[in-house]
């Protein structure tokens, strides 16, 4: 039935009209549906997309799809990859095909997204506080008994909120939390210290409108973090959790929740959670990295586990956004047609990696060109020789954190290593 429902929302996708609200496609395309589109298999470069284009690369995607498979079945790990990266249901569509148990939400308006494709487990890593969504919820939930859904709380208060919400809903099904333990002073959410876990713990067993099922945390807040400092905060997190499960807080559960872990140290992770010992019920060792998918040219590409642990695998960067020279106003400088609105800027400025002659197509290496600087809609590019580029030239671009990548494109062409587009991925922020 979730099957059914998830394809039959693909094919929804499939069906829908290409027009102006698309950056980039073919002004000739208005009126195809994207699967008509993309079944022509145009090419990005001379297949009638207009500039600038963001295009993820068919064959970076299925391998890193592959690379996180084999990483969590190897470390013997479930698998809900944070889906607020790409907000993209074709992707959560593969995530699952290659292994997933579920997809991470971070707020629920993203759940509500990935319940109208049919996600049936989703693991909504905050505190949900909002009436009208805890009303939604337990009508979701109600209506249907195989939809799963974990959620944080790190607060007495949020529980007397959710409680209170829920029972005014009518819920007849409790909502599974988990207690978050907070990655040390100075860090995002979770509580501080244990003995406020417990009192969360304690304050949820006096509802019936919530289920305790395990503990989580995000060790990527861990203050300066080295291997080490994120291993001793998870080493509180495992000893957190069996010291619940000591004192009969998991009681009747078929399996006790742990999770963990965002891009930068599931390493780590992988490396605590392989010393959990025997608990009541078996542990769902649950990784939400999420970045994996696109990764990146920069600040992933630079904190990626794959540097400390090569052997076990790498990443590869997806995305590349294509723009055009449009103004070459001295030789030490050029200006492209991309800019904040098409790129990721809030980590790192955008890399000049390739140029492809707007005269004959060929392409050679973007030496000598940088990016200095991002207007609304222009790049400031600084060159080292006039031949560097002429107007015309497309000039291909890395980026720098692929969740706000995503988020600036509706519709992404997923291009071959040749350029042919073989599908559009469609976004929802």
């Amino acid at each position: 039935m979730a099957g059914e429902r998830l394809a039959q929302g693909l094919k929804g996708l499939a069906d829908e009209r290409v027009d102006h609200r698309f950056k980039a496609l073919p002004p000739d395309a208005e009126g195809l549906t994207v699967g008509e589109l993309a079944a022509q298999r145009r090419n990005l470069f001379h297949g009638g997309f207009t500039t600038p284009v963001l295009a993820l690369s068919a064959e970076s995607v299925e391998h890193n799809l592959a690379v996180m498979e084999t990483y969590a079945t190897r470390h013997g790990l479930a698998f809900a990859p944070h889906g607020k990266t790409c907000m993209a249901p074709q992707l959560f569509a593969r995530q699952l095909e290659h292994g997933a148990w579920g997809i991470t939400a971070a707020v629920p308006h993203q759940v509500r997204v990935y319940r109208a494709y049919g996600i049936q487990r989703i693991f909504l890593a905050n505190e949900v506080v909002d009436p009208a969504a805890l009303r939604w919820l337990a009508r979701e939930l109600d209506a249907d008994p195989d939809f799963h859904l974990i959620c944080y709380v790190d607060s007495l208060r949020g529980i007397e909120l959710m409680d209170t919400a829920l029972r005014e809903a009518g819920a007849t099904r409790p909502v599974d939390v988990v207690v978050e333990l907070g990655a040390g002073e100075g860090a995002r959410t979770g509580v501080r210290t244990g003995t406020e876990c417990l009192e969360l713990a304690d304050a949820i067993a006096g509802v019936d409108t919530l289920r305790l099922v395990g503990i989580a945390g995000y060790e990527g807040e861990v203050p300066d973090p080295t291997p080490e400092r994120v291993a001793a905060w998870l080493r509180r997190l495992v000893a957190l959790t069996v010291e619940f499960d000591k004192a009969g807080r998991f009681a009747d559960l078929d399996r006790i929740v742990i999770s963990a872990g965002g891009s930068a140290w599931f390493d780590t992770v992988s490396e605590v959670f392989a010393e959990i010992p025997e608990l009541s019920a078996p542990a769902l060792k649950l990784l939400r990295s999420g970045a994996y998918v696109s990764h990146d040219d920069g600040h992933y590409r630079r904190i990626t586990p794959f540097n400390r642990v090569p052997e076990e695998g790498a990443l590869e960067p997806a995305f590349r956004l294509w723009a055009q020279v449009v103004s070459r106003p001295t030789p030490q400088q050029a200006f492209l047609n991309a800019g904040k609105r098409d790129a990721a800027y809030d980590l790192d400025l955008p890399q000049a990696q390739v140029v492809r002659s707007g005269r004959d197509g060929t392409v050679r290496p973007a030496d000598g060109i940088t990016v200095t600087g991002l207007s609304d809609q222009h790049a400031w590019i600084a060159t080292e020789s006039a031949g560097a580029l002429e107007v015309g030239d497309w000039v291909g671009l890395g980026l720098s954190h692929p969740c706000t990548s995503f988020d600036k494109w509706q519709l992404i062409p997923l291009a071959e290593a040749d350029g042919t587009v073989t599908d559009f991925v469609r976004t929802f922020f």
